[in-house]
């Protein structure tokens, strides 16, 4: 868990972070949420003589942001659990918003980080699976239903590895970090190698690294095209742990895009420049867009000024 108390220009005032302890259950991981936010507003009255006008909370699986509820996440074990009511109550009637990590991420990059001043954005990161967040005049468009851009379960190797959502084939089989370290470890016998280990053997030269790289590449580099042709992007914005690797994946990713791409036009393809702070900084932006709208709707819902009404 990270938490951060983030001011109206989306600087960090201050960060903290402490274990999700999900081999708890469910229930506790609730709780260790709820108690770490109280403690991070008290810590804004001690250190800045008030507390914080709005939260926002960031979580991964399926979120209802309308409702305010945390529909499922698998890694958590957690359904249906009414995350934004639970949090107003426990910081006292505190204005709270809800969203998706990745969304949530991808709003911060797209507002305030590597897709600054772009109008349209697809912001993807690459970890243990491949999600992305779709990026429309400064807001995270989160679909019907709340799943859009879930770009790692776009089919890129049809009848491949089996993924847990019940396709074949699909991206993250291939391209996440996961996959990566999973590959590598195959190909060099070494249980224990991971993606970064992968990443180091590629700039060294080994052979073997280079294929299980260039396969990862060419996935996602597939995956990619099929979402720019949908959503016509000016910026792809790659993050997570695989986009640690620098010019070692944006060399290759950027000319195999550019090969694949014929009349679609070709975006800028940059690295997320957040890093893991942009949960934090969107779940920030998340709570100062509350007290935005909440402001708007009460100036709008005023009383004219020849009323004879007062509220109080």
């Amino acid at each position: 868990m990270k938490a951060a108390l983030v001011g109206a220009d989306g600087e960090l005032l201050h960060q903290a972070r402490r274990a999700t302890g999900r081999d708890r259950g469910p229930d506790a991981v609730v709780t260790g949420v709820l108690g770490f936010a109280a403690e991070l507003r008290a810590h804004g009255v001690e250190r800045y003589g008030e507390p914080a006008s709005a939260a926002g909370l960031a979580v991964p699986g399926i979120v209802d942001e309308a409702e305010g509820i945390a529909v499922y996440s698998a890694n958590l074990g957690w359904r249906d659990v009414p995350l934004r009511a639970l949090l107003a109550q426990r910081l006292g009637g505190l204005p709270v918003a809800l969203g998706h990590d990745v969304r949530t991420g991808g709003l911060a990059e797209g507002r305030i980080g590597a897709g600054r001043g772009a109008d349209r954005f697809l912001f993807v990161p690459l970890g243990t699976g491949i999600a992305g967040a779709i990026g429309i005049d400064g807001r995270v468009e989160a679909g019907a239903h709340g799943f859009a851009g879930e770009i790692g379960h776009i089919v890129v190797r049809p009848g491949g590895a089996p993924c847990p959502c019940g396709q074949r084939g699909c991206l993250e089989r291939f391209a996440s970090a996961a996959a990566v370290s999973e590959a590598w470890a195959a190909a060099c016998g070494d249980p224990g190698a991971d993606a970064a280990d992968c990443a180091k053997a590629v700039e060294s030269g080994d052979a073997r690294a280079r294929e299980v790289w260039q396969e990862a590449v060419d996935a996602l580099a597939d995956g990619l095209v099929t979402a720019l042709t949908l959503l016509d992007p000016r910026t792809l914005i790659i993050g997570g742990g695989l986009a640690e690797a620098g010019e070692t994946l944006f060399a290759p990713l950027r000319e195999a895009v550019r090969r694949r791409v014929t009349f679609q036009k070709l975006p800028s393809l940059v690295p997320a420049a957040l890093g893991d702070t942009a949960g934090c900084l969107g779940a920030g932006l998340l709570a100062w867009d509350l007290l935005e709208t909440t402001a708007t709707t009460a100036a709008t819902t005023a009383p004219s000024d020849d009323s004879s009404e007062v509220t109080a």
